[in-house]
């Protein structure tokens, strides 16, 4: 398949026209509209010819309104068919879309888009009605569109637009080029008030080319995406997408059957899922001895994916099936990746007695470094800041999917990049990790998690955490950092138990646990313990533990100590 970035104009949209040139008539999108008498799910959809004249259609549309080319334009519509043709829409207009998770609370919501200072909204009658009473991004807007039906806030409908939209024929894609704004897409906030990423077209482009490359998908295959929008990327990699039946703001709590029936409807070859649901998905394959004889790949990202979960899905799969755990973030993704195989294989003994959780190779686009760890800005490069091969430090990352800069955010853009000599920008990733003799990394926690002793020794949540996650009445564990009234940090480790331990006695657990932390030089200092009811996570893939949050809650409680 031809790039985009042997042509002048490059725009992410451009590959739907591509797609609808070269197979005008096969399914591009699949959507759940509910079910028949029988219960079996109704679906609408597009074929790739229909979602560019569709596409076209608004984008001509938001024209004529004045949502152009540079236009910051917040898209809040629920996952639909209209919502993968508006955001094809506005990229082909060359306008740049806002994307903010609902999830992250009303007041980061309203924090977020003041930052964006949008020009234009566009969302269904509900998303319209908290703008109004919230006052979101009052004083940057001056165009609205309502998917749906428009009541007291003005503006037009979607089918106002589509009536402008159909009165330019003649209409032409805005000829963008690489290194345009495309998108504003905001992090998870797992660690904060979301952040906007600024995105290239070129940023867009090369993560397809990335992606397509590492995991050698092929036009023609089908695609099953629990995250919206990773659906984005199916039409420039010639794939159909079906949309699953879920709560996409709940991947943790989706129905297994649901996701088994999608992949027996349609022969589904990939699938996008969390680490969270991919742990549900595979208890329920593990009771019901349920297989998916059709996928060819699974990829998982948001968190690591232990062990046990990458076990217990590969045994639903067909021998050669392969399920990726890529490493990335919102900045700058795919930065590295890893086959289940190699993990449990190889790294998994390693990650089960603590040394990180190893996330494969860097990808060829990608060059990783390891610095040292520091709090501070770094506003050059140089070499000097590198740590020896195995030594834990910060990872950084300089390529074409790295994004250059956070949106109105100048001092987390100072904290986050630093600038070669050359012009060029390396991201921080905000991960410790080390690099391997064999030039793997191994992710070892973020950089704000680490717990620093009162001696200086740091501690890392993930090397730290992997020794109690072997316990088999643990279902996961955090590790926190309790200052006491003289300002000394004690380690603390909370626990949430597995489902059917949630009666474990917890003396006796606590002593196994102090059992284990003293069999190893990197937990031997931790005698303090908790039980949690149950982690508080992200909201994007429910599989960030947000240690903030049970830092709080940890130092407001009594921490039993046990030690060995």
């Amino acid at each position: 398949m031809a790039t985009l970035t042997d042509t002048q104009v490059v725009n992410i949209a451009a590959f739907l026209p591509q797609m609808a040139t070269q197979r005008p008539h096969a399914p591009a999108i699949y959507y759940p509209e509910g079910r028949n008498a029988a219960g079996r799910v109704l679906y609408s959809h597009y074929t790739y010819a229909q979602l560019n004249r569709h596409s076209d259609l608004i984008a001509a549309g938001l024209e004529q309104l004045g949502i152009t080319r540079g236009t910051r334009t917040v898209l809040m519509v629920k996952p639909s068919l209209e919502f993968f043709a508006l955001t094809f829409a506005i990229f082909k207009a060359g306008a740049i879309p806002v994307m903010v998770d609902p999830g992250i609370g009303i007041k980061n919501l309203g924090v977020c888009l003041a930052e964006a200072q949008p020009e234009a909204f566009i969302g269904i009658p509900r998303a319209h009605a908290a703008r109004v009473i919230l006052g979101w991004a009052r004083k940057s807007l001056r165009q609205y569109v309502t998917v749906g039906r428009k009541i007291f806030w003005g503006g037009h409908t979607l089918e106002d637009v589509k009536s402008l939209g159909a009165q330019k024929p003649d209409w032409q894609m805005a000829p963008t080029t690489r290194d345009e704004m495309a998108a504003i897409l905001f992090t998870s906030g797992s660690t904060g008030i979301p952040k906007g990423v600024t995105y290239t077209h070129g940023n867009f482009v090369s993560q397809v080319n990335a992606i397509r490359d590492m995991y050698d998908i092929r036009p023609g295959e089908i695609d099953l995406p629990t995250f919206p929008l990773f659906a984005l990327f199916d039409p420039a990699l010639g794939m159909t997408t079906v949309v699953p039946d879920m709560d996409f703001t709940k991947p943790a709590q989706v129905d297994p059957r649901k996701i088994a029936e999608a992949i027996e409807d349609f022969g589904i070859t990939n699938m996008f899922g969390s680490p969270a649901l991919l742990n549900t998905v595979s208890r329920w394959g593990e009771s019901t001895g349920t297989s998916f004889g059709t996928i060819r790949r699974v990829i998982s990202a948001g968190a690591p994916v232990p062990s046990v979960v990458l076990q217990r899905m590969a045994a639903m799969l067909p021998e050669n099936a392969r399920i990726y755990t890529p490493y990335g973030a919102t900045e700058s993704l795919p930065v590295a990746s890893i086959s289940h195989r190699e993990v449990l294989g190889e790294t998994r003994a390693l990650t089960d007695s603590g040394k990180g959780v190893c996330v494969g190779f860097p990808v060829p686009t990608i060059d990783l470094k390891i610095i040292r760890i520091t709090d501070e800005p770094i506003g050059q490069w140089s070499d000097d800041l590198l740590v020896p091969q195995g030594e834990i430090g910060e990872i950084v990352v300089q390529g074409e999917v790295v994004t250059r800069s956070y949106f109105q955010r100048e001092t987390s853009t100072k904290l986050a990049k630093i600038h070669n000599a050359d012009g060029s920008i390396r991201h921080r990733m905000g991960d410790v990790g080390y690099l391997d003799e064999q030039g793997r990394v191994w992710f070892c926690g973020r950089k704000s998690h680490r717990v620093v002793l009162p001696s200086g020794e740091p501690m890392f949540s993930c090397p730290v955490e992997a020794i109690f996650d072997t316990h088999p009445a643990v279902f996961r564990s955090a590790l926190v950092g309790v200052k006491n009234a003289a300002g000394a940090t004690t380690p603390v480790v909370c626990v949430e138990l597995e489902a059917d331990a949630k009666s474990t006695d917890t003396t006796a657990l606590f002593r196994e646990l102090a059992a284990l932390a003293a069999r190893y030089p990197h937990t031997r200092h931790i005698a303090h313990w908790l039980v949690h009811p149950a982690f508080p996570v992200d909201i994007r893939h429910n599989a960030k533990i947000g240690r903030e949050k049970l830092t709080v809650w940890a130092a407001s409680q009594k921490p039993h100590e046990v030690r060995v």
